[in-house]
């Protein structure tokens, strides 16, 4: 068989494994030049070489174990609830996670743990650690998570890494050495390991403010409260309610708040927390505050729902039958011929800052790797020279996802809605060529005057102050695993007669950025467009008047203050920047394509200045 045949063989087979390793039959696997990555269910992995050696195979076989391990045994959601604020803490909690993966899925697999050794020895010799000698010059992730390996499997440390790791742990507290035991003893349960991970980072200072909310933890466990007992039996009984409660859980995630909640008479307030803050309790709050839950929860403690019975969050092909979207889509074709020039420019602009900050990177004058074709001259003049090799580096392009949340009032009708469509569209295709995911998100109500919400309001004798009083419909027009080519017709739904009606934005708000927190991606974005604040007449008429600006006003407070998404607002015909830290506010509809493309190609860069920075100071020895 010739080496293509062999290399094609070994493809298919190694596919399969990682299937079957992982336990789900419709993971993609793709080969690609590059690094190893994983998303969704998307796996990525290097590309074999024609020759195909040994070293090569065992190396591959190690990454799609790695993967697979990861697939089979890891929870997004789980780990996305107790991330670090923290950038360095993040690299460390990931690298703890794939560690403890690693050392559950291979235990009574000899072959698969031979595959992860060899791969793990070869990224420690790439990264030389062999080499190292003084502690201080060990990466964190490398050392914690190779000491996490370590007390996990009772096995002895990669070779060429023993005394330096001695070095290391002599250096740790008797706290971080505890939480390391804690680690190890917990490696079947990823909640109670990652719970022991964020304490390990408190010990080594990474991680401050994680520790106050564990000890407010563990004084709430101890003590349970009566209203949170029967909040949860109300839960239980009202199922459907309970799933609609989560997008307030923002502001009732710990134990701690749900019971000063409780106190002031916010009984479904403490059903939110119970239906969706489970795992959320331990998010690290923003550095302005010491308590800075427990403070947006009180701030906003007077917003109320009166029942979520009503409330639908559906996807947008659901909302008509096929022909229609057909003539939607066809609608909004005709209306992106005219927009297409202008906006097309500025995503190709996005496009090629994108992928600049995607390009290969080289580390050269190393003793091995690939042979510098430039170095040549100096294997001539000195054939003992080793110094004459090259090694690509790993790009410093962390995964993104953006979102964005359409107003979908009817205040939009018209241009607006046709310009923000078209925009959504262009958008979602620029971004996924540049290997960012996109959602795209749209709130309104399901009636004009309160719906059945209002009706059961009227049954039940018309309580005073009842809260917010009219049926929410949150619309998810592409998810951000969708390819844009299946959800394209989804967005022509925005031109449709009579979707549009009335604004509920601080609820959508909370929506969207949930489903954000349960990514996976390091960088998650989330562009808010809208031309007007929160409106909704039945609400109003029957509450104070700035009920729903108030509450808007909380939820952004609340998410820049967590600092997990970056927020930016675009107002159109609206000042917005009265809102949020980071709006503009556009006159025309018109300008919503260029005001789009620019706002996230400054984000883009400044990650990229980041990014760039901290590899200079790197490289200069400022930093570890």
């Amino acid at each position: 068989m010739s080496k293509d045949g062999r290399a094609e063989d070994f493809k298919r087979a190694t596919t399969g494994a990682l299937r079957a390793l992982a336990g789900v039959d419709e993971v993609q696997v793709a080969f690609q030049p590059g690094g190893v990555s994983l998303s969704g269910k998307r796996a990525r992995l290097p590309a074999p070489s024609r020759a195909l050696p040994d070293t090569e195979i065992l190396k591959l076989r190690g990454a799609a174990d790695s993967l697979a391990l990861k697939l089979r045994h890891h929870s997004d959601s789980i780990h996305a609830a107790h991330l670090p604020a923290e950038r360095d803490a993040r690299q460390v909690y990931d690298a703890l996670e794939q560690a403890r993966c690693e050392v559950v899925g291979s235990e009574n697999m000899q072959g698969v743990a031979a595959n992860l050794d060899a791969r793990l020895q070869d990224q420690l010799i790439a990264d030389g650690v062999d080499r190292i000698t003084d502690p201080h010059q060990l990466k964190p992730e490398i050392a914690l998570s190779l000491l996490a390996r370590q007390r996990m499997s009772k096995a002895a440390p990669p070779a060429g890494t023993k005394d330096i790791l001695n070095l290391y742990s002599a250096g740790l507290s008797e706290a971080a050495s505890i939480a390391l035991d804690q680690m190890a003893a917990a490696k079947d349960d990823q909640t109670a390991y990652t719970r022991a991970a964020r304490h390990l980072l408190a010990t080594l200072n990474m991680s401050e403010a994680e520790t106050q909310l564990e000890q407010s933890d563990e004084e709430d466990a101890s003590e349970p409260d009566q209203g949170e007992q029967s909040g949860a039996q109300d839960n239980a009984s009202d199922p459907e309610g309970s799933s609609q409660s989560e997008q307030d859980s923002m502001f009732s995630e710990s134990p701690e708040t749900a019971e000063d909640s409780d106190q002031d008479g916010e009984a479904e307030e403490i059903e939110d927390n119970q239906a969706a803050g489970g795992e959320g309790d331990d998010r690290p709050a923003g550095p302005q505050a010491q308590h800075p839950k427990k403070q947006d929860l009180d701030a906003a403690g007077d917003y109320k729902v009166f029942t979520r019975k009503f409330d639908e969050e559906i996807e947008a092909q659901d909302l008509c039958d096929g022909e229609e979207l057909d003539r939607l889509r066809q609608l909004l074709d005709q209306q992106l011929q005219n927009l297409q020039g202008v906006v097309s420019k500025l995503a190709n602009r996005l496009q090629r800052r994108l992928l600049a900050q995607q390009t290969r990177a080289w580390d050269f004058d190393l003793e091995e790797g690939m042979l510098d074709a430039g170095r040549l001259a100096r294997i001539i003049i000195n054939p003992l020279l080793s110094l004459s090799y090259k090694r690509e580096r790993e790009t410093e392009f962390r995964d993104t996802i953006v979102t964005l949340l359409i107003d979908n009032s009817g205040s939009m009708r018209g241009r607006p809605i046709t310009v923000a469509a078209m925009c959504g569209d262009i958008l979602a295709r620029t971004l996924e060529r540049c290997g960012v995911k996109v959602e795209i998100l749209g709130f309104t109500t399901k009636a004009w005057k309160g719906g059945e919400s209002r009706g059961a309001w009227t049954a039940d004798a018309k309580p005073r102050n009842p809260g917010r009083l009219n049926d929410l419909r949150h619309i998810i027009y592409k998810q951000a695993d969708t390819p844009w080519r299946r959800a394209r017709k989804n967005l022509g739904l925005m031109l449709r007669e009579g979707l549009l009606k009335e604004n509920i934005d601080g609820e959508a708000l909370l929506w969207a950025y949930r489903r954000l927190l349960v990514r996976p991606e390091h960088r998650r974005i989330l562009m808010v467009i809208s031309d007007g604040a929160p409106v909704d007449d039945s609400t109003l008429s029957v509450n104070t008047g700035n009920f729903l600006e108030r509450h808007l006003r909380e939820v952004i407070r609340a998410i820049e203050t967590q600092d997990r998404v970056e927020l930016v607002a675009i107002g159109i015909g609206h000042d917005v920047t009265r809102y949020y830290h980071r709006a503009v506010t556009i006159t025309d509809a018109e300008e919503l394509g260029g005001t789009m493309m620019k706002e996230l190609s400054n984000l883009f860069a400044e990650d990229a200045a980041l990014a760039w920075a901290r590899a200079s100071a790197a490289r200069a020895g400022l930093v570890a």
